[in-house]
């Protein structure tokens, strides 16, 4: 995979992409939202958001997808920039010409909430989604009709397993098709269990409708 950064002034965020070496028409897009640590200008710091999550898995690796993660302004938060996150990915589609049938978000702490809160607006554009230690609005959790993973630590100190077990509860009382990875002895880094090959696969094979 070829690690590009994208930095110019006239994008909604700037972003870190992971691209094949060789380009093919129509790949799959996994967009993946950071932590509040990972904050920054888009100019001097966006190496940030190259330091959890699935860069780790695929960065020395070839895989047949397009993984971007863009970098939140400092002092703000994803749940606040939702609609600018799905412009954002709209802009992508059309930058990559990807296959929109195959568009995966995934996001960890902050991002979790991004993931959640973004899914819930927008749930006919993704396939899958992956949020880690995050939370969301559980009573709108019936908007959501696509695959879904989520993760989180039992002994999270900073975002509190309650927030994913509420909402996880709200979407087996509906009948989603939702897995609940609960981590027994894990804290809030529960994103380093989470991000490995098994949930790349997984959310690679899934496909929207």
């Amino acid at each position: 995979m070829i690690r590009k950064e994208h930095k110019e002034e006239n994008l909604i965020f700037s972003y870190v992409s992971y691209e094949p070496t060789v380009m093919k028409e129509k790949l799959p897009l996994i967009v993946q939202l950071h932590g509040a640590g990972e904050r920054g200008n888009g100019q001097e710091h966006l190496d940030r958001v190259d330091v959890h999550g699935f860069s780790k898995v695929i960065c020395n690796e070839e895989h047949d997808c397009i993984f971007v993660m863009p970098q939140c302004p400092e002092n703000e938060f994803w749940a606040g920039r939702v609609e600018s996150i799905i412009k954002f990915i709209e802009y992508l589609i059309r930058e990559y010409d990807v296959d929109e049938d195959r568009v995966y978000l995934t996001g960890l702490s902050m991002g979790g909430f991004g993931t959640w809160y973004t899914s819930m607006a927008r749930p006919d554009l993704f396939a899958a989604i992956v949020p880690v230690c995050g939370g969301g609005m559980a009573w709108n959790s019936g908007v959501l009709k696509m695959p879904i993973w989520a993760f989180h630590g039992v002994d999270d100190p900073v975002v509190a397993v309650s927030n994913s077990d509420e909402i996880v509860g709200k979407l087996r009382e509906i009948g989603a098709d939702v897995t609940y990875s609960r981590v027994d002895g894990e804290g809030h880094g529960v994103w380093n269990r989470a991000y490995n090959h098994e949930l790349l696969e997984w959310l690679l094979s899934k496909k929207r409708n």
